[in-house]
């Protein structure tokens, strides 16, 4: 274990043995910090978080900070932080309350850029991206694989689908559904995440069937709710509009983000 001698450390918190801690960093009593965890300098880690193998935090994060939240009375609530992620400077992610689930969880291999924020009771997935200052609000469900562009923030208990892209800047006050792109203040749907598609691996047929569907749902005629039962009957095997319709139809808190008519 490598500690630079001015850090401050509880010496209840549970450290790997090859974890590395540089200067003036300061861990709490309650922290967990496990195989191959790396803090720079000036990072403050507290509350009962549990950051997972192989994540690197860079200087003047703030790791389970206290939830930023009216009600909350210092209950013993918790953050959960998966493996290998990079958390550039200035992070700032805050344990759940117990107004919601008491717990923040955030998934693996993600990458938070300078003052990215993760809001209490988030769930984030894994392969994130958050550009610098990307914010999350409470409640904020975040799908595997989102990219959220620099400056956006989503509101609190939004919903944003798998292989998402926010635009930079996007005031997100609506759900946003699974490969949608949207962008703009307030956020807009404006097509589907074309660049994160490709990356998946999709070929040009699979596209032109996704792009298909999507018109289909959102620019075709009728009612919303007859175009998303045609746009159901019409998926066929493709999975990922088959998760689209299952977003929508589960619902949320907030309204769902349409393309502007």
């Amino acid at each position: 274990m490598a500690i630079h001698p001015t850090a401050i450390i509880d010496p209840a918190a549970r450290i790997a043995a090859d974890v590395q801690i540089g200067p003036w960093c300061r861990i709490g009593p309650d922290v967990t910090l496990k195989a191959g965890v790396q803090l720079a300098s000036s990072v403050v880690v507290d509350g009962v978080t549990e950051v997972g193998s192989g994540t690197v935090i860079h200087p003047f994060s703030v790791i389970g900070g206290p939830p930023q939240h009216g009600g909350y009375k210092g209950e013993p609530t918790r953050l959960v932080i998966g493996e290998n992620n990079l958390i550039r400077e200035g992070s700032t992610f805050n344990r759940g309350t117990v107004q919601g689930a008491g717990v923040t969880v955030v998934g693996s291999n993600c990458m938070f850029m300078t003052g990215a924020h993760v809001g209490h009771d988030a769930v984030v997935g894994d392969r994130v991206t958050f550009a610098n200052n990307a914010t999350l609000g409470g409640h904020v469900t975040i799908g595997d694989g989102v990219f959220l562009g620099g400056l956006c923030a989503v509101h609190q208990w939004g919903r944003v689908g798998q292989g998402a892209m926010v635009g930079g800047l996007a005031a997100v006050t609506r759900d946003v559904i699974p490969y949608g792109s949207v962008w703009g203040n307030h956020a807009r749907l404006h097509g589907l995440n074309m660049v994160g598609l490709k990356r998946r691996g999709f070929d040009r047929d699979r596209i032109k069937r996704m792009l298909a569907f999507y018109r289909d749902l959102f620019e075709g005629d009728g009612a919303f709710s007859e175009r998303l039962d045609r746009a159901e009957a019409a998926a066929g095997d493709m999975d990922e509009a088959a998760e689209i319709v299952a977003f929508i139809r589960a619902g949320g808190s907030r309204p769902l983000c349409l393309p502007e008519v």
